[in-house]
């Protein structure tokens, strides 16, 4: 949507297919960070993106054992972005959908989903799509492949998927947020469990993380056992842990962090999940894929608008995105393996690791993570200019 969008607004004619009829796909990343609130600054659109129904997170916090340290501000961060701005997704792609309306040559087709790629002479020239029930082609100079970490596209291509691993899956919750409880973004870790909430306003979206697989078992053992796991984590949840009503209120999410060596063939290019699926810590996977959308944007903007796209423009993607992904992908990987697995295993000692505690004594220290999570290591900037 933010690739469709951009270029629309260069003057690219730009179709996005949508294979369902809305956005409402609950439990997807809504997290957006300050590299993403400046990219909709500099389109001129934050005052009006911020007007929609969000929570502010400033500061990141967490508990290991019984003790609460701060790890993450965001508050001095260059631009006007200096938050985390907890948004449903759905509001999100809404937002983009209207405000393109402004755009001729952009335009979002619902109920339409892309089933396979049209080859000839060795080069992609369009899609086979399902649109309101009925079988269509649909031509153009490029197509890209943004459908996620189980890409249609992607796999329609053959592209060889590298596997990075993870230890972990996630069990996603929502529980009421009260008037009385605490509005901070927290995380709890304990010995065999991880828990994390995010304040949404009227409710608390939680992730439980658990050991890679064990979610049968999980749900096996039953509803109470559930509960009370999750009130020995927070006790302050012990009076809405009912809402829980059975295990089919917990949602599996299998985590995997996995990219592709090769983003682009002729006539096509894969970004965001479906280049680069990666981890939820830290959730910054829908705002890698806005820094993809904008790297996209300015590079290929101009050679789509002139009819003269070559393979080297959809490889220069590719070249810019590829580091700061491998990069944040790293980053992820030894933090699932040197704090998350152990601390599922039950080994890790029920204090903070040494770095975390040099972060919450030294509020100066808190800006690093805050930079690299809120902005990531190669932050996008608009380039283009609107038609």
């Amino acid at each position: 949507m933010m690739l469709g969008f951009l270029l629309g607004r260069a003057g690219v004619k730009t179709v996005v297919l949508e294979k369902h009829g809305d956005f409402l796909r609950d439990f997807r990343g809504d997290t957006v960070h300050p590299s993403t609130l400046n990219v909709m600054d500099e389109l001129g659109l934050l005052d009006a993106f911020l007007k929609l129904p969000h929570q502010k997170v400033s500061r990141f916090g967490a508990q290991f054992g019984e003790e609460r340290v701060q790890v993450a501000d965001f508050s001095h961060l260059p631009g006007r972005g200096r938050f985390i701005a907890l948004m449903p997704q759905w509001d999100f792609l809404n937002f983009l959908a209207d405000q393109g309306k402004r755009y001729p040559a952009f335009s979002v087709l619902m109920n339409a989903e892309a089933t396979s790629l049209i080859e000839e002479s060795g080069r992609v020239v369009g899609v086979h799509a399902t649109i309101d029930g009925k079988p269509q082609e649909i031509r153009a100079d490029l197509i890209v492949g943004a459908d996620g970490r189980h890409s249609t596209v992607r796999a329609s291509a053959g592209f060889d998927v590298k596997v990075l691993g993870a230890p972990m899956d996630v069990l996603w919750f929502r529980l009421s947020h009260k008037p009385t409880d605490s509005a901070e973004t927290m995380g709890r870790f304990d010995r065999g469990s991880i828990l994390v909430m995010l304040d949404r306003g009227d409710y608390w979206q939680c992730a439980y993380v658990i050991a890679k697989g064990s979610a049968d078992s999980l749900k096996a053992a039953g509803i109470e056992q559930f509960r009370a796991r999750i009130v020995a984590l927070m006790p302050f949840l012990a009076d809405r842990v009912q809402e829980l009503e059975t295990v089919e209120d917990l949602k599996l999410l299998t985590v995997g962090v996995e990219r592709l060596d090769i983003w682009w063939k002729p006539g096509l290019l894969c970004i965001g999940d479906a280049a680069h699926t990666m981890s939820p810590i830290g959730g910054v996977g829908v705002n890698i894929a806005v820094q993809d959308a904008v790297a996209a944007a300015n590079i290929l903007a101009v050679p789509l608008r002139e009819g003269r796209l070559q393979d080297a423009d959809l490889q220069a993607v590719q070249a810019r995105r590829l580091w700061p992904v491998r990069v944040t992908q790293a980053i992820q990987v030894f933090l699932q393996n040197r704090m998350i697995a152990p601390m599922l295993a039950g080994e890790r000692p029920l204090h903070p690791p040494l770095l975390v505690r040099l972060l919450d004594r030294f509020a100066l220290l808190r800006r690093l993570p805050a930079r690299v999570l809120g902005l990531g290591v190669q932050p996008e900037h608009v380039k283009i200019h609107s038609a």
